[in-house]
């Protein structure tokens, strides 16, 4: 059975980003996230991550459709 929350780094690991970068996603809100323990520890619920996978595909879908050659504002662009 799967943990029903996951530490930042898990979700980092998950999504093949910094630990930093997954930080920043939760603090900005983009990520649903709570802090739990006395120290505040975050943890993000494995539905939630899926429910940001799924909006990230949508908007890439959109994405895509508006800019459909890959336009210079496209992050991943080598040029």
């Amino acid at each position: 059975m799967e943990p029903r929350f996951m530490l930042l780094s898990d979700v980092a690991a998950e999504l093949n980003v910094s630990d930093s970068q997954v930080y920043h996603m939760v603090r900005s809100g983009e990520l649903p996230a709570i802090k739990i323990g006395g120290r505040g520890q975050w943890r993000v619920e494995a539905t939630e991550l899926e429910s940001y996978i799924a909006r990230m595909y949508t908007e890439t879908r959109d994405f895509v459709t508006t800019h459909p050659f890959g336009k210079a504002d496209d992050a991943d662009d080598p040029a």
